[in-house]
């Protein structure tokens, strides 16, 4: 993280990510600060290039305590903004489990590097979009739809729940 503060508690502060681009800074506050005091916010925007001035799609957010951002998390974690389900974690949380799930991500890198343009590296694709269609067909029949159902009624409509200016999209 660019900026470091004076007393900062990392274990205080959460990730939000999956954001749509019509939320905004002030409507991302106003949904996590029921959960407690909000003591600092990061916003982030591009800084380059055509997008510039847009949102990036994630944010994060410091609660003044580690308990209300343990909160936070709890009650806004997959829930839906704008038909988008919320990632939100714990900051120090997201990197321990990047780490941990993909260890050689430096190594894995090179090598989708080298094998894009040949036919080996067109086969990983489609064997990796076969296994996630089955995980998928898997999931609908364990009840993921009844999941999806519930994640339905906890969403925050854009239009109606976010304050948007108009003229804004």
């Amino acid at each position: 993280m660019d900026h470091v503060f004076v007393g900062e508690n990392t274990e205080a502060k959460l990730y939000i990510g999956n954001l749509d681009m019509r939320i905004t800074e002030a409507a991302l506050l106003k949904m996590f600060s029921p959960f407690g005091k909000i003591v600092h916010e990061e916003f982030l925007l591009h800084t380059r290039g055509r997008k510039r001035g847009e949102p990036r799609g994630f944010a994060f957010i410091q609660y003044s305590s580690e308990e209300e951002a343990k909160l936070a998390k709890e009650k806004m974690h997959g829930r839906l903004a704008c038909g988008r389900p919320l990632v939100v974690r714990l900051s120090s949380e997201k990197y321990s489990i990047q780490e941990t799930e993909n260890p050689s991500r430096q190594a894995g890198n090179a090598t989708k590097t080298s094998l894009s343009a040949s036919s080996s590296g067109q086969m990983s694709r489609t064997s990796k979009i076969a296994a996630i269609k089955n995980k998928l067909k898997a999931l609908e029949g364990e009840g993921f739809s009844a999941k999806k159902q519930k994640q339905k009624q906890d969403n925050i409509s854009c239009s109606s729940s976010l304050d948007h200016p108009s003229g804004q999209r």
